[in-house]
Parts: structure tokens; sequence; C-alpha cells
């Protein structure tokens, strides 16, 4: 089982992630520094987060609270691994678990969402696996190029609900 943590992203990481994010929505080399300074803090309905296996970065995780988008204490997270080779392992399920843990008892959270193409059954897995519910499917939701939208799935997990304990 890897061992999975969450930390605030460090200037050593810049680079990682900027690769990281290569293919997916790049955000400018300046938003990534930005992102780095408020980094382990919500600061502006924004909560950045390095994950790292051991003591490797892997990926990152980030939890919304929109201004004027969601009320108070509704959260949505959004997560990305790097690397292939790192999927499948468990790793993602692990930083779920912590985020959600960590916005329940330090951020007052009592909803949280996230949403991801219909078609990702892995992520669905991870969601369904720790207790979020689907909500439903929204439709032509996120832009996939050449003018074309996908359909993402809805999930959410309020205060109380799963298999951790913690909350």
């Amino acid at each position: 089982m890897p061992s999975v943590s969450l930390r605030p992203l460090r200037s050593s990481d810049f680079e990682a992630l900027c690769a990281g994010y290569s293919i997916a929505r790049r955000p400018t080399r300046d938003l990534w520094r930005l992102r780095i300074q408020r980094s382990g803090k919500l600061v502006d309905g924004r909560l950045d987060l390095a994950i790292v296996d051991g003591d490797q970065l892997v990926g990152s995780l980030e939890a919304r609270q929109p201004h004027g988008a969601l009320p108070a204490g509704a959260f949505e997270i959004g997560i990305t691994l790097f690397a292939e080779a790192d999927r499948g392992r468990g790793i993602g399920t692990r930083a779920v678990e912590l985020i959600t843990d960590l916005l329940f008892a330090a951020h007052k959270a009592e909803r949280i969402q996230a949403s991801t193409w219909v078609e990702n059954g892995a992520m669905r897995g991870v969601l369904e696996k720790l207790g979020w519910s689907y909500e439903g499917t929204l439709r032509c939701f996120w832009p996939a190029g050449d003018g074309l939208r996908q359909d993402f799935a809805l999930y959410s997990i309020l205060r109380g609900e799963g298999p951790q304990t913690s909350r």
C-alpha cells in the first residue's frame, strides 16, 4: 500500500507541476507560482495541495469554494495524478479520503462534490468506494475540443456519510 500524504506545494515542485499539467489544462507559469505561494491555505476560495507517495510528488489536489458559486459549507474537489504508473495503486483513493477528512474537520464543510468524465470508471470507482453518492449526469458539461462537449458524472458526500469515522 502506498504511503500517501498531502502537503502544501513547494517552490521545488514548480517544474514537476508544469510538466505534470502539460497535457491537461496548463495554467500559466505565473499562475502556478501564485498557487504555490498560497498552497496549504484556503485563499480566495481555493486550497491547493501536493499529493506525495513517500517523499515523491505524484500529483496535486485542489478544493474549491468559489465565492458566489457555491454556498457556505460546500466545496468541490479536483485531483490529478501525473503518471499513468501511479494510477490504480490506491494513491488517488487515499488522497480523496485525506482531503475529504480535512475539509470536514478543518474547513467546516457540510458538502463536498466532485465531477468526472462519465467514462472515467476509475475515478467513479474511487468516489463510490469512499461512500460518495452519484447525483446525476451533467450533460454537455466539459469542453472536449472541436466544439464538442463531454458529459460528466456528479458525486457528493455530506458530513457524517461514508466509511470514514473521523467526521
